[in-house]
C-alpha cells in the first residue's frame, strides 16, 4: 500500500482545509486508532498508510459538509494522493454520503471506528478525569445505549461496522477504547504544538 504523501504533508493538507481544533483532533485520533489497529491485526508493515488514511478521512467535512466524501477526491488528487488512498478515505462514508464500499480490512476498521471514536471522545469529556484512561466498557455501553448522548454519532453505522468486520459489538467498543488509550497523551501533546 502506497500513500504518495508523507505524514507531514497529510497533516498540512488536513490543516489547509480544517481550522477548527475539534476537526484536527478527530483526524489525529482516527489516525492513531488506525495505526493501533494496523499493529494489532498484523498489518504493521502498512501502519503509515492506515494512519494517513485516518488522518485525511474527513478532509472535506469542515468546508463541504454537504459534499462529504464527494469533494474529498478532488482535494486529495490536487495534493497528489494515490487513487488507492482516495478510495480508502472515501469508503468510511459508504451508505451515508457515497457508494464507495469498504472492502479491505483497513477500510472496514475505518468505517467501524470513525463514528465510535467520536462517541468515546464525548464520553471521555463527561468523565471527571476527562480521559479514556479510566474508561471501562460498561460505562461506554451505557452511553452507547442512550440515543440522546452524542446523538450525531450513528449507532447504526457503528453496529454495521462491527458486523462488517465479523466482530461482536462489545469487541469493537473495547478494542477502540484500548486504541484511544494508547494515543491520548501523544495527541494532547501534538495539539499543543499545532496552531489551532
Amino acid at each position: 500500500m502506497k500513500s504518495a504523501v508523507t505524514r507531514q504533508e497529510a497533516l498540512e493538507l488536513l490543516q489547509k482545509y480544517n481550522k477548527e481544533a475539534f476537526h484536527i483532533m478527530h483526524g489525529l485520533t482516527v489516525e492513531s486508532v488506525m495505526r493501533y489497529f494496523a499493529r494489532e491485526t498484523g498489518n504493521g508493515a502498512d501502519e503509515e498508510y492506515w494512519g494517513i488514511v485516518g488522518l485525511l478521512h474527513d478532509i472535506d467535512f469542515e468546508l463541504y459538509p454537504e459534499q462529504h466524501c464527494v469533494k474529498a477526491p478532488e482535494l486529495l488528487r490536487e495534493a497528489g494522493v494515490s487513487e488507492e488512498m482516495i478510495y480508502s478515505v472515501c469508503s468510511h462514508g459508504y451508505g451515508l454520503c457515497c457508494d464507495v464500499e469498504p472492502k479491505h480490512e483497513m477500510e472496514k476498521i475505518l468505517f467501524a471506528s470513525d463514528e465510535l471514536t467520536g462517541l468515546i471522545g464525548a464520553a471521555a469529556r463527561m468523565r471527571p478525569s476527562k480521559s479514556v484512561m479510566d474508561m471501562e466498557l460498561s460505562s461506554l455501553k451505557k452511553k452507547y445505549k442512550d440515543k440522546k448522548f452524542a446523538a450525531g454519532c450513528s449507532r447504526e453505522v457503528i453496529a454495521a461496522g462491527a458486523e462488517r468486520l465479523g466482530w461482536e459489538l462489545d469487541t469493537l467498543l473495547e478494542r477502540t477504547i484500548l486504541a484511544m488509550r494508547s494515543c491520548e497523551e501523544s495527541i494532547n501533546r501534538e495539539m499543543e504544538t499545532l496552531s489551532v
